[in-house]
C-alpha cells in the first residue's frame, strides 16, 4: 500500500495494536492531538488514532514489534506495510526543582516536535453553550497529567533540556483562549521570550486573531518564528453548530488578521488548521483553502478525530476517500503556490504528523 494511502487510512480509521506499549504512551484527552500514538510510516512520523470508537473497530492491526523494532500493519489478515514506534524522550524522565514532571509541562509530538498548552483553560470550555464540541482540553487538567499554567521558566527549562537531551527540532505553543482583546498573544510573548533565552529552537505560537494586529508585531519581536490561527471550520453554519463560542469571532475577522500577519511572519509562515469532517463539504474547504494561499497562508487540513468524552464522540471520523479528494488536489495548490511544510519554521504544517498532506507534497513535486 503506497505511503500516502496507508497513512490517509491509518488516520481516519486508526489502529489496533497487539502490543500497546509499544513506542513511547499514547496521549489520552487533553488538547489535540490525543488519544493518539506516534507511528513512522516509510520514514515518516505520523499521528495516529489508538484510544478512539472508530481505533476500536479498525481493520487495521499492528503486530508486536520484533527485534529490529517494526512491527507489520495487516488489514484483515493481509499485511499492507511496516511500521516502528518512536521511544520515549528522554526528558519525560526528569522533573523541576519544585517537583513537576517535566512531560506535564510540554510532550513530544511526532518524533521531534515539543509541544504545550500554555493555559490549559478556555474561556469557552466552561460552557456546553460555548465550548467546541471536538474540544478536551480540560480532560488531562482534570485527570492531573497537566497544570493549568505553565510558566515561561519552566517552558524554557523544558525546552532546553528536550533540545539537549533528545535532539527536538521545533515547537509548538499552543493556548485555551484566556479572558482578553489579546486572545492569548499576551501569554504567548512572554512564553517564548524566556524559551529563546533559554535555548535556540524555532517556536510556533498558536491562538485566536487578536482584536489589535500590533499583537502579530509583539509575538515576531518576542521571538516567535511562526503563527497559527486555526479556523477549524470554513462555513459559518458549521462554525456556529460546532463551536458556537469561537463561531464568534467571524471569518471575516480571520482573514483580516491572517492579511496583516503574513507581512510580519512572511510567506509560508502563518498557517491555520482545519478539521475535515465536521461538516464542511470538500469543495468548501478547498476554495477556502485557494483564498488562504493567495494570501500566503499555510492551509493544514487534517481529519477529524472523534475524543472520547466531548460532545462529538460518536460523530464519525471522515473517510480515507473524502480525505483523498481534499488532499490530493489541496497538495498541487500548495506547491503551486509557494507554501511547502518543508518551508515552515515550526509548528503543526512543518510536523505534519496529524496529516497526510505534506507526504502528498511530496508526490507533487517527485
Amino acid at each position: 500500500m503506497p505511503a500516502e494511502v496507508l497513512i490517509n487510512e491509518l488516520q481516519t480509521r486508526g489502529i489496533r495494536l497487539v502490543d500497546p506499549k509499544a513506542g513511547h504512551e499514547a496521549r489520552r484527552g487533553g488538547a489535540g492531538p490525543t488519544d493518539h500514538k506516534a507511528l513512522t510510516v516509510d520514514g515518516v512520523t505520523v499521528m495516529v488514532p489508538v484510544h478512539t470508537a472508530p481505533a476500536f473497530e479498525s481493520p487495521f492491526l499492528a503486530d508486536a514489534p520484533g527485534p529490529d523494532g517494526r512491527s507489520n500493519v495487516l488489514k484483515e489478515g493481509s499485511k499492507v506495510g511496516t511500521i516502528s514506534f518512536p521511544g520515549r524522550p528522554k526528558f519525560y524522565d526528569l522533573e523541576t526543582p519544585d517537583g513537576v514532571p517535566y512531560h506535564q509541562i510540554a510532550t513530544l509530538h511526532g518524533r521531534d516536535v515539543l509541544a504545550t498548552t500554555v493555559l490549559q483553560t478556555c474561556i469557552r470550555y466552561q460552557s456546553r453553550t460555548k465550548t467546541c464540541q471536538f474540544c478536551a482540553i480540560g480532560q488531562s487538567l482534570a485527570a492531573g497529567r497537566t497544570i493549568a499554567h505553565k510558566t515561561p521558566e519552566q517552558l524554557a527549562e523544558v525546552a532546553k533540556a528536550a533540545v539537549e537531551l533528545d535532539g527536538i527540532k521545533h515547537m509548538v505553543l499552543t493556548t485555551g483562549t484566556p479572558k482578553g482583546p489579546d486572545r492569548g498573544a499576551a501569554v504567548m510573548v512572554e512564553s517564548v521570550k524566556a524559551i529563546k533565552a533559554a535555548v535556540d529552537i524555532p517556536v510556533q505560537a498558536q491562538c485566536e486573531p487578536p482584536e489589535d494586529d500590533i499583537w502579530h508585531s509583539r509575538m515576531k519581536e518576542a521571538g516567535v518564528d511562526a503563527l497559527g490561527m486555526h479556523l477549524e471550520a470554513v462555513t459559518p453554519d458549521v462554525r456556529e453548530r460546532i463551536m458556537p463560542g469561537k463561531a464568534q469571532v467571524g471569518l471575516e475577522k480571520y482573514f483580516d488578521s491572517f492579511r496583516a500577519a503574513v507581512p510580519v511572519f512572511g510567506r509560508g509562515q502563518v498557517s491555520t488548521y482545519i478539521l475535515a469532517g465536521l461538516g464542511d463539504t470538500a469543495d468548501a474547504i478547498l476554495k477556502t483553502s485557494q483564498a488562504l494561499i493567495e494570501i500566503g497562508v499555510y492551509p493544514f487540513v487534517v481529519p477529524f478525530v472523534p475524543v472520547s468524552g466531548t460532545p462529538l464522540e460518536s460523530h464519525p471520523a471522515p473517510t480515507a476517500e473524502f480525505m483523498d479528494s481534499i488532499l490530493r488536489p489541496l497538495s498541487k495548490m500548495v506547491v503551486d503556490g509557494g507554501l511547502r511544510a518543508e518551508d515552515i519554521k515550526a509548528g503543526c504544517g512543518r510536523c505534519g504528523a496529524c496529516s497526510a498532506l505534506s507526504v502528498y507534497e511530496k508526490l507533487q513535486v517527485l
